[in-house]
């Protein structure tokens, strides 16, 4: 009986956030299909492995871990079949409004593009990035504020380079 409301659950986390799973997704990998790809396939595992959750309030914060991990081990395998950047530029891009911001992102690595995508695009909260990354808060924020001085330095550079 259980199962079946975790399920249920599940079900309704992954339809509620679909869209904020695609961003996430497409913010690794800058690919619509590869970004649908990836969320069809957090899909899949989430709805697959249900019953494993272990409370009820991490069902969101587990779907989140879940397409991060989908799209890293997703980047991994593309890095061994063929070069990331050949994979980018054949694929179809998706318009955002902030393109500079979003190719700005380019200068976070993993683990600093998650905590301020999570942050910012999804506006979650800094314990509930701190519970999906597994970290301490105080980490997360200094991660936080490490790439946002990142952000801003490659953000000022890009306006200097328009103005030049």
């Amino acid at each position: 009986m259980k199962t079946e409301v975790l399920q249920k659950q599940v079900e309704d986390q992954i339809l509620d956030n679909y869209e904020a799973m695609y961003r996430l997704a497409y913010t690794y990998v800058r690919n619509q299909e590869d970004a649908l790809d990836i969320v069809q396939e957090s899909v899949y595992k989430a709805i697959k492995n249900a019953g494993k959750v272990q409370q009820e309030s991490y069902i969101r914060t587990w779907l989140w871990r879940i397409v991060m991990n989908t799209a890293v081990d997703f980047i991994r395998s593309r890095k061994n079949e063929t070069e990331l950047e050949a994979a980018g530029e054949t694929g179809k891009e998706d318009t955002y409004r902030d393109f500079d911001t979003l190719e700005a992102l380019k200068v976070l690595d993993e683990r600093e593009r998650t905590v301020v995508v999570l942050r910012f695009f999804e506006d979650q909260k800094l314990e509930d990035i701190a519970r999906t990354l597994r970290e301490n808060t105080n980490t997360v924020k200094s991660i936080l504020y490490r790439s946002l001085k990142k952000l801003k330095v490659e953000l000022s550079e890009g306006e200097l380079l328009y103005e030049g």
